[in-house]
């Protein structure tokens, strides 16, 4: 059996990173000697088997014919005659095209070696044009490996602006959308996923939101970036900085600055009440992929408080409450820290101010700590000693919260 480790495992050990999951490729063989030899069939859409004993995966080497419009539209053939080389000329970047035999030998016939060492992430052939889903893994694997100094070819952009102008991306399904979303958004630069797919014109189908955001104005005093969609890339970075791979933060981040794009003209480059505009086209948003409830939540959250937080220090501690209330803090107590980040990446990402402090964000924090230290057992009693009851305890937690508040920060009731 002619078995070769291909893939991630085998380019990432070219570029020193950490071992991921190890696959296979297995050539001259079929189902049924794969069955024969022990592996456990588990593909469904082409034959992949589990190792008998590591639980690897290994897959029969194949071609792919286009047969239809997107992503699934395809013809498998995995005869026992195709060959390593067909097998890697069906993949994505040439980075990916690379095999290693069982001796530690390369097999690199689209020289994904080569591309590796000059930090350039290239498509393997004309086939690429054929799946619109590798439009969005261009811009995330960009987001992954942009720090490491990688470009990408100006042939495969080129590429992806004509897969963009043919409307295949139309065809992507909101959850294999939001999948490639969530894992940029967890990579170390995903203001890099944002300005590939801006480029290729792809943004504008599968986030026109964020899309929307580039070219409008900013103030300058505030905003040295001056467009908002500069503005987007820099506090997706920031979030991905101060809370490395957390898609959740991530998100909030990507979403916050929504309602910026609906100013008027003649009121740029002001953005009076852009915080509550940004909620209609983030909630629309939410709803066309389907994202978790956490995740719109949390973006609701950081979209409608962000300037409050900011100005924490104009709050008095009756309005600090009913902020925290408003995001569920009490029920939710994770969220309070959450919000703090996410305003934190909006402060911080802004042209010459990324190594600014945040005071905002640990007061916020710590207004919340003395409001939840507050327990009912602490409340006062009345004059005969007794405890509050039914809704007069809802009441005298609230004012004993304020008061916790006001005690800890500082601030008038």
């Amino acid at each position: 059996m002619k078995t070769y480790l291909v893939g991630g495992a085998v380019r990432d050990r070219l570029l020193g990173l950490p071992p991921g999951d190890r696959d296979f490729v297995v050539v001259g063989e079929t189902q049924a000697s794969m069955e024969a030899a022990g592996f456990r069939a588990v593909g469904r859409d082409f034959p992949v088997f589990l190792h008998p004993q590591t639980g690897e995966e290994y897959a029969l080497a194949r071609t792919e014919r286009k047969s239809g419009r997107g992503y699934r539209g395809f013809v498998v053939d995995a005869d026992p005659s195709v060959t390593l080389e067909q097998d890697l000329g069906r993949r994505d970047f040439t980075i990916n095209a690379i095999a290693q035999d069982e001796h530690g030998a390369l097999v690199d016939p689209y020289r994904g070696a080569d591309d590796l060492k000059a930090r350039v992430l290239r498509h393997v052939g004309p086939a690429f044009s054929e799946d619109p889903l590798r439009v969005l893994r261009a811009a995330r694997f960009m987001a992954r490996f942009a720090p490491l100094g990688f470009s990408l070819a100006p042939e495969t952009m080129a590429l992806m602006r004509e897969m963009t102008q043919s409307g295949e991306l139309a065809e992507l399904t909101p959850e294999r959308v939001w999948q490639e979303l969530r894992r940029a958004l967890a990579s170390a630069a995903p203001a890099a996923f944002l300005r590939t797919l801006h480029d290729a014109g792809a943004l504008a189908v599968v986030l026109p939101e964020v899309e929307a955001l580039y070219g409008v104005p900013q103030r300058a005093e505030f905003h040295p970036e001056i467009d908002t969609g500069v503005h987007i890339e820099l506090v997706c970075d920031m979030a991905a900085r101060i809370a490395p791979g957390d898609d959740l933060i991530g998100f909030a981040a990507l979403t916050h600055d929504l309602g910026k794009a609906l100013t008027p003209q003649d009121v740029l480059p002001r953005h009076l009440g852009h915080e509550q505009a940004g909620l209609a086209p983030l909630r629309a948003l939410c709803e066309r992929l389907r994202v978790p409830g956490e995740h719109r939540q949390l973006a609701e959250a950081v979209c409608r408080e962000h300037l409050n937080v900011h100005r924490f220090d104009e709050l008095r501690a009756q309005t600090v409450h009913e902020l925290i209330a408003r995001c569920d803090g009490f029920r939710r107590p994770e969220r309070i820290a959450q919000i703090a980040l996410a305003c934190e990446a909006d402060k911080r990402g802004r042209t010459g101010h990324a190594e600014d402090d945040y005071p905002p964000g640990r007061a916020l924090i710590a207004a919340h700590a003395a409001a939840m230290a507050v327990r009912a057992a602490d409340l006062p009693r009345d004059a005969q000693g007794n405890e509050p009851q039914g809704a007069a305890v809802g009441e005298a937690m609230r004012r004993a919260r304020i008061a916790a508040i006001a005690h800890a920060t500082g601030k008038k009731p």
